[in-house]
C-alpha cells in the first residue's frame, strides 16, 4: 500500500545556510507548499534580503552553525517567533578543492565543523525538541561525494561520508519515536559551491530547484536516502556492481578524475574559496 502524502501546510521549517543556493530553493519550494519558513545564514544581510524576496512571513536570522551555543539559541528564537519546529533542514556546507596533501589542518577542521559537527549538533537539538512531541522530520544534506570517490575533494568527501554514516545509524535509534530522518545526496549542483566546475560526459550539474523538489517529496513521503536527481539512486546501485578496474577506466575516460582540480584557477572558484575561508568563525575561535 502506497504511503499517503503528508501536507506541509502550516509546518514550521528551519533551514540553515538558506540565503542562497539549495537552501534558498528549498525555502521557495516549501513556501509554495504552505509551510511557515525560517532561514538562517552567516550572512545576515543576505538572509534578510532573501527573506524579503521570498515574500510571506519568512523569518530570517544570523546563524553561525559552528557556534553550537549560538545555534541552540537561534533554534530557541525561531520557536519563539514562528512556533515549534516541525522540520529542521541542515543545509549549510562548504567544499574547498585541492590535493589532499596540500590541505591544511585549518581547512579540514573548518569543513568538519560546518559539514559534520554542526549537522550533528542541529540534529541532536532537533531530536530533543521533537521527541517529547512525538513527531518531526530532520533532513541532513550529504552529497553524492559521500558515496562515490571525489578526487580533488577528499576531505569534503570524508565529511559527507560522515553525514551518511550518522544518518544510517541514527535511523535505527529514532524508530518508534515519531521522528523521521532523511539524508540528501545531490549530484553536482549549479551553486556557488560548484563554481568553476564544468560538466562532463559522465555528469551534468543540476539546478538547486531539482534538489529542493526531491526534499519536498521526501517530506511528504518520508524516506531515508534521497537522491537528487532521483535517477542517481538506481545508477549508483548499478555502478556499485562494476569491477574497480572498469570503474577506473570510466573515471579516467570521462575526465572525472581531475574534474574538480581543473576548476581551481577559475575566478569564480577563487572567490568562493576566499569566502568560505571565513565561513566558520565559531569553529576558528574554538579550534585546538
Amino acid at each position: 500500500m502506497a504511503k499517503k502524502s503528508r501536507s506541509l501546510s502550516g509546518k514550521v521549517v528551519f533551514i540553515t545556510g538558506a540565503a542562497r543556493g539549495i537552501g534558498r530553493a528549498t525555502a521557495t519550494a516549501l513556501i509554495a507548499e504552505g509551510a511557515r519558513v525560517a532561514i538562517g545564514d552567516l550572512d545576515e544581510d543576505l538572509a534578510k534580503r532573501t527573506a524579503k524576496e521570498l515574500g510571506g512571513d519568512v523569518f530570517a536570522i544570523r546563524l553561525d552553525v559552528t557556534d553550537h551555543a549560538g545555534f541552540t539559541a537561534v533554534l530557541d528564537e525561531v520557536e519563539r517567533e514562528v512556533g515549534p519546529i516541525d522540520i529542521l533542514i541542515n543545509n549549510a556546507g562548504i567544499m574547498p578543492i585541492g590535493n589532499f596533501e596540500d590541505d591544511s589542518f585549518e581547512s579540514a577542521y573548518r569543513q568538519f565543523s560546518v559539514n559534520v559537527f554542526a549537522v550533528m549538533h542541529g540534529t541532536r537539538e532537533a531530536i530533543k525538541r521533537m521527541k517529547p512531541r512525538g513527531r518531526g522530520h530532520i533532513v541532513n544534506l550529504a552529497s553524492m561525494a559521500g558515496v562515490v570517490p571525489t578526487p580533488g575533494a577528499a576531505t569534503y568527501c570524508s565529511s559527507k561520508h560522515a553525514v551518511v554514516g550518522l544518518c544510517e545509524s541514527l535511523y535505527w535509534e529514532l524508530r518508534g519515536t515519531g521522528i523521521d530522518l532523511s539524508y540528501v545526496l545531490p549530484s553536482l549542483v549549479k551553486t556557488e559551491l560548484a563554481a568553476g566546475v564544468r560538466d562532463t560526459r559522465a555528469s551534468n550539474s543540476i539546478e538547486p530547484e531539482v534538489v529542493a523538489g526531491e526534499i519536498v517529496k521526501a517530506l511528504k513521503k518520508p524516506k531515508l536516502a534521497v537522491y537528487a536527481p532521483a535517477s542517481m539512486g538506481p545508477i549508483t546501485k548499478v555502478t556499485g556492481l562494476i569491477p574497480r578496474a572498469l570503474g577506473n577506466k570510466i573515471m579516467t575516460a570521462s575526465g572525472s578524475d581531475h574534474l574538480l582540480l581543473d576548476s581551481q584557477t577559475s575566478a569564480g572558484r577563487q572567490a568562493y574559496e576566499a569566502r568560505i575561508a571565513a565561513s566558520a568563525p565559531g569553529a576558528d575561535k574554538a579550534r585546538p
